[in-house]
């Protein structure tokens, strides 16, 4: 199993989702296809580590609802015991940053205020996510023992991780000043 199966079984150990739900909610950890999840959700069912629930819609397509079963909380749980691989870092716009000097003044400040615009919105939309689970949950977001404990810590790493780049983004647009 790759380290996208596990992220699918750690959110369903959460509440049931489907694929779409599923590929929303792995951007906390990294962009992933659909033409990725989707078999990859069916080889986790022929392996026995979640089951299908189809849901009739009226007006729309049925949707299939995905659980995990007991076997793929072992699995996930046996997992948890090793360490993780080493993280893996790409991104685009630090390569362009670190060729800043074949550009001119105003092509490196839109670069880095396009940066700053972009993580402005994800720092928005992640801080109503976290003040509605602060709102839902309350004192039970610090109780490790719930699966909400994790998506918070995730979310609230996210969100300084967000503010950083902000900051660092206005540091180098006063300095291109």
């Amino acid at each position: 199993m790759n380290s996208l199966a596990y992220a699918l079984l750690s959110m369903l150990v959460r509440k049931p989702c489907s694929g779409y739900e599923l590929a929303e909610m792995l951007e906390v950890f990294w962009q992933a296809k659909h033409s990725q999840i989707y078999p990859l959700l069916a080889k986790l069912e022929q392996e026995g580590y979640l089951t299908p629930e189809n849901i009739e819609q009226i007006g729309r397509p049925n949707k299939k609802l995905y659980h995990i079963t007991e076997e793929g909380k072992a699995k996930l749980k046996k997992w948890l015991s090793k360490s993780p691989a080493n993280p893996v870092s790409r991104d685009e716009f630090l390569i362009k940053a670190y060729s800043l000097s074949l550009t001119d003044m105003n092509t490196a400040r839109n670069l880095f205020e396009d940066r700053m615009a972009f993580y402005e919105d994800k720092l928005q939309r992640r801080e109503e996510m976290i003040e509605q689970m602060q709102a839902e949950y309350g004192d039970q977001l610090y109780n490790q023992e719930l699966p909400v404990f994790g998506r918070y810590i995730v979310h609230t790493r996210k969100k300084l991780l967000e503010t950083q780049e902000i900051q660092w983004c206005e540091w180098v647009i006063n300095m291109l000043k």
